[in-house]
């Protein structure tokens, strides 16, 4: 299993793939598929029975999975970048390779 350098929270950019372009927060790391959710990107429809939380049923629009390997962190600035990691006083922080400026 290898280390996914993308957290719960980060902003990213999708770099490859149909939606290439595409910002937004990632709400969730499937870490066994490699994949995340990130919020407003790879929407597709749904169609749900009528159950108690939805009633009426239909069709929903969510977020759908993206790999890993599709995204890049973002910094304050607004650009993309890579994330490495260093030990700072006995601390290990992730820092972005482009600005050096720990995330």
């Amino acid at each position: 299993m290898t280390k996914l350098k993308i957290k719960t929270g980060d902003t990213v950019k999708v770099i490859a793939g149909d939606h290439k372009g595409s910002e937004g927060k990632v709400q969730k790391v499937l870490i066994d598929k490699n994949k995340a959710i990130v919020e407003g990107v790879n929407m597709v429809k749904k169609h749900m029975k009528p159950s108690a939380q939805n009633p009426q049923g239909g069709i929903v629009e969510k977020e759908a999975a993206i790999h890993i390997s599709n995204l890049s962190l973002l910094t304050s600035k607004g650009e993309t970048t890579r994330v490495g990691y260093r030990i700072e006083a006995d601390k290990k922080v992730r820092f972005s390779t482009k600005s050096n400026e720990v995330i």
